[in-house]
């Protein structure tokens, strides 16, 4: 027996030497496995597509700013990625001033209708009426994004509206040609959204052809959409207040929808302060509540802590096992505490705070993964020295169905996008429809494909959404008239010294925040050039369901080999998210890259 345990020993220590050596080599080659990132001395634009990067460097070199090409750039993806982004939902941004290093958060987000209730998808017997909050013209909030575009370029933009719409408008008229490559982000990709659709007979006519999604290599035209994005240029109060208000209303009546023209007539974009804490050298701030994206952000930072991840190398197995064990901590808090923060109270000085940290950090065994189970959700108080209450509500324990039967389901949907301008100006901004194609419908007449954005609340007590996340009996994330969902945005903003590092994020559900959690990593403690940062292998955890999300061929035999023995349920999954970057470097360089997964390029002068 004695002999036996000496040679499990040995066999422990051989692997763990040799995870050690691979990790240090792959530090070093991480960087040249990808595409050179783009670099220039003016500004730069990255996207999810190579049409929108094009507007927005247009914006650019007509003298615009960073504002200018980020509205614009918007607006062409809200014609080119359609189902995943558009002027039927909402979004978050970011914007730092070069001049005075001022940075602010603009909430656009979708909100929930007057009309809107906390079981309103719910059945006689409390059961979730299935599907209401995905399909459909009940699954409808009310859409934030023309109102966002305008109040950030009616306080900073510099070119006239009208120009920085157009090229969105020319895109739709003239359509556009789908690319050849099909990715997760092609409309192809979307054959599980095929049906609904279909189903509705203006998005059935602009999106499909002889029941079939128009094929890559086609052409797209969107006329509807043409005319509206010409009425927005010319008064984008109508979307509100006239003429394209009355149409999104009608045809809510009419199809059993409680978007009303008295919701957006009320809808205002609000102007948050960003949450912002210390990193190494660095100060990294992101999108505040009702975004929680930036607070589990610098949670997870927090807790690595000092932790030398740089020494380790990239991908050890001690570096990815402190990621994950952060992560579920993160999500454990994010399902209880988090919500929007004009209708709830949100502890976010404390979930931020370095003492939590500290003690979220010592019930973490760095031998062992800690059940989901046992991972507990701090009190609401969030009293530090209290003890950390049961994560699990009445409705939904280990053990019962709602638990066995969390989706997996990642979406590939959501659209991110960043700008530098030649001043140093910058915007980082995400924006949604929510799932492929959104509620799937189009309001008639408009072009305008809706969200179904309502899903993000917890729709009932321990019932997952589509990317598998839960609330409790006392849900901060309730439904509520006027409220905002919980988001896992995270556009990202850092500065190192006072001056522009980094601009960041990504789309991906509920796997957005580990995703700009591991490119802020791999740009400050590993050294990574712009394309490597966004492109190489990811991994996730969100607490529930209890599983650690590896990229396929992602980690190495011997990786795995060491966490499975650390008792983590790995399973692999098809990539995911589309993340880009704009980095400044030292020199004063901008350098960009988009992210592999996707088609997106980014574009500079």
């Amino acid at each position: 027996m004695r002999v036996l345990q000496q040679f499990t020993q040995v066999s422990i220590t051989a692997v763990s030497l040799s995870v050690y050596l691979y990790s240090q080599f792959t530090n070093q080659i991480a960087s040249a496995a990808f595409p050179a990132p783009l670099r220039s001395k003016q500004g730069m634009v990255t996207s999810a597509h190579p049409l929108a990067s094009d507007a927005g460097l247009q914006m650019l070199k007509k003298g615009g700013n960073a504002v200018d090409a980020a509205v614009a750039t918007t607006f062409a993806i809200s014609v080119v990625e359609p189902f995943s982004a558009g002027i039927g939902g909402g979004g978050f941004l970011l914007i730092y001033q070069g001049k005075t290093g001022k940075i602010e958060a603009l909430d656009f987000r979708e909100r929930a209708p007057i009309k809107a209730s906390r079981n309103m998808y719910l059945d006689a017997q409390g059961k979730v009426r299935e599907n209401l909050s995905t399909n459909g013209h009940l699954a409808v909030a009310t859409p934030g994004t023309v109102a966002g575009l305008y109040e950030v370029h009616r306080k900073y933009g510099k070119l006239p509206w009208r120009q920085i719409v157009q090229p969105a408008i020319t895109l739709a008229q003239d359509g556009f040609i789908l690319a050849p490559k099909v990715t997760p982000r092609s409309i192809t990709a979307q054959e599980g959204r095929k049906k609904v659709i279909l189903a509705n007979p203006a998005a059935r006519k602009i999106f499909t052809r002889n029941g079939d999604f128009y094929q890559p290599g086609e052409k797209l035209v969107q006329r509807d959409l043409a005319q509206t994005l010409t009425e927005i240029s010319r008064n984008p109060q109508s979307f509100y207040t006239g003429g394209i208000a009355k149409a999104i209303s009608s045809d809510m009546a009419k199809n059993g929808g409680i978007v009303t023209l008295q919701d957006l007539k009320t809808y205002k974009p609000i102007w948050r302060n960003p949450v912002c804490g210390n990193f190494r050298n660095n100060r990294i701030c992101s999108m505040p509540p009702p975004s929680s994206g930036g607070v589990h952000l610098l949670q997870i930072l927090n807790i690595i802590g000092e932790t030398n991840l740089q020494a380790l190398g990239w991908h050890h197995p001690d570096a990815l096992h402190l990621l994950v064990e952060a992560m579920k901590i993160a999500y454990a808090d994010r399902a209880k505490l988090l919500g929007d923060p004009d209708f709830v109270k949100v502890p976010v000085a404390q979930l931020i705070s370095p003492e939590y940290a500290k003690i979220r950090r010592q019930q973490i065994d760095m031998e062992r993964a800690k059940p989901s189970s046992q991972v507990k959700p701090a009190d609401t108080g969030l009293n530090l020295k209290s003890n950390i209450q049961n994560p699990q509500s009445k409705a939904c324990t280990e053990g019962t169905e709602c638990i066995k039967n969390l989706t997996s389901y990642e979406s590939q949907e959501t659209s991110h996008l960043n700008v530098v301008d030649g001043q140093r100006n910058a915007i980082s901004l995400t924006f949604t429809i929510n799932t492929g194609f959104g509620a799937g419908v189009v309001a008639e007449g408009t072009g305008i494909l809706l969200n179904n954005e309502m899903d993000d609340f917890a729709i009932a007590p321990g019932i997952p959404n589509s990317y598998g996340l839960v609330g409790n009996e006392a849900n901060a994330n309730a439904i509520a008239p006027r409220k905002t969902p919980l988001s896992s945005m995270t556009p990202t903003i850092i500065t190192e010294n006072g001056k522009l590092r980094m601009v960041t994020g990504t789309p991906g559900g509920s796997t957005i925040i580990t995703q700009v959690l591991q490119v802020v990593l791999n740009v400050l403690e590993y050294k990574m050039n712009a394309s490597a940062a966004v492109s190489a292998p990811r991994i996730h955890h969100q607490w529930l369901p209890d599983e650690l999300r590896v990229e396929a061929f992602g980690l190495d035999t011997m990786t795995l080999q060491e966490l499975r023995r650390r008792g983590h349920n790995i399973v692999e999954k098809p990539f995911w998210g589309n993340a880009n970057i704009i980095l400044v470097n030292p020199d004063g360089i901008l350098e960009g890259a988009t992210d592999t997964r996707g088609e997106g390029e980014p574009r500079a002068f």
